[in-house]
């Protein structure tokens, strides 16, 4: 018989408890497909389901899931007027709209973004597109996945309180995903220190690089999930910068919803933004949106830098793809590309970001503890490219110090 006196029992670790999943949608077809593709991805329980906004209000409660797929035109109760209703009954809870790809939902579904929804999904027109959509099966078990993990006790104490009235009325606002508990106003003292611009809480273990003692000529944005609100909020305290440098912006999303996104910017900030056009030159004051289907370059021409939009295959599942436009950027402006990376799933942008850094260039990243997803500026910051990683206040004032050949 073994001797098992001396032998210590080694404690079991509990397996991690799937993540819940409501999901409301009026269409049998897809409740059914859901429930199904969540089950055979594992990790993932489906609670409950609901064809309108008001079973689901009635039911949440006693549910208590950690994510909600919301579908936005139901009957009885449509999924804006069950949105809030949803969040006061179960705070904390992570709502990810689910809408079919339409200038008015995509309007909606940004808008939800204001009521508290953290992301949204581009749903097919038809039951038999999403029945047969590979990318609308992949992005909502990936959303599903990254977002379920955020909605935990630690967590849910981060949301934020209420906007202002006057954001409200802009249209893009900071959601409940975006935990950053910073002041809006980036004047409110919360700055880099000059010797040390790794925000408080960043993990000690990332290596900052030197800034790159070049004045930029460019400022190029990369983000994700929980990007919308964080490009805002940044970009409204960037105004010296903007004034100096065009800045193109890479941000996953759909077709029709970038469109709506350039123009509440342009309406939040009155600055020109738009979609970048095929062909239209690059110039300082302007804000130009990657396409939503399409990918954006920067190419030099003889009258200066031209947009190039093109409807390659996407890149890192992404079109458009940071990477994409980051690179070009760097190919055409060298060491004067700003590059910042901001919240978002994945690491679409790490090899653009590298190559930012190899022409000389500078990069900045989001930090952990403002992002709401930290997939993209985390790949960065762990492989050692960024010269700053800071919540979204101390970045814009890097951003405004460098436009102006100024050493934060």
């Amino acid at each position: 018989m073994a001797d098992t006196q001396g032998a210590i029992a080694q404690p079991t670790r509990a397996a991690p408890r799937p993540i819940r999943v409501m999901i409301v949608d009026d269409a049998v077809v897809v409740r059914g497909l859901l429930s199904r593709w969540f089950s055979e991805a594992g990790g993932i329980e489906v609670a409950s389901t609901h064809r309108t906004g008001l079973e689901a209000v009635n039911a949440i409660s006693h549910v208590k899931p950690d994510v909600v797929l919301l579908d936005i035109e139901m009957p009885d109760m449509d999924g804006v007027t069950a949105l809030p209703l949803l969040l006061k009954k179960c705070p904390g809870t992570t709502i990810i709209v689910v809408s079919t790809l339409t200038t008015r939902n995509a309007e909606i579904s940004l808008r939800c973004l204001s009521l508290g929804a953290i992301d949204y999904v581009a749903k097919p027109s038809t039951n038999r597109d999403v029945t047969f959509s590979t990318d609308f099966r992949r992005e909502i078990i990936a959303k599903v996945v990254a977002l379920g993990k955020i909605n935990c006790p630690e967590l849910r104490t981060l949301r934020p309180s209420p906007l202002s009235a006057s954001l409200l009325k802009a249209g893009i606002l900071q959601t409940a995903g975006a935990k950053l508990g910073l002041s809006q106003d980036s004047s409110s003292g919360a700055q880099a220190s000059p010797s040390h611009l790794a925000a408080p809480g960043t993990d000690t273990s990332i290596q900052l690089r030197p800034l790159a003692k070049v004045v930029p000529r460019v400022l190029v944005i990369g983000a994700s999930t929980g990007g919308p609100n964080a490009v805002t909020e940044l970009l409204r305290a960037c105004r010296p910068a903007i004034k100096r440098l065009p800045v193109v912006i890479a941000q996953h999303m759909p077709t029709m919803f970038t469109a709506m996104f350039a123009d509440h910017l342009r309406r939040q900030l009155t600055i020109d933004a738009s979609e970048a056009h095929h062909g239209e030159m690059v110039e300082a004051g302007r804000i130009y949106v990657a396409p939503g289907g399409k990918h954006l370059h920067l190419q030099r021409c003889p009258a200066g830098v031209r947009a190039v939009v093109d409807d390659a295959p996407p890149v890192n599942f992404c079109k458009p793809s940071v990477d994409v436009t980051m690179a070009s950027a760097a190919q055409v402006y060298s060491a004067g590309v700003l590059a910042v990376m901001l919240t978002g799933m994945g690491s679409d942008g790490l090899r653009g970001a590298t190559n930012v850094v190899e022409h000389g260039g500078n990069l900045l990243a989001q930090d952990e503890a403002s992002s709401v997803v930290w997939g993209m500026p985390g790949a960065v910051a762990k492989r050692g490219l960024c010269a700053a990683v800071e919540p979204i206040e101390r970045l814009a004032r890097v951003i405004n110090l460098l436009s102006g050949g100024e050493r934060p």
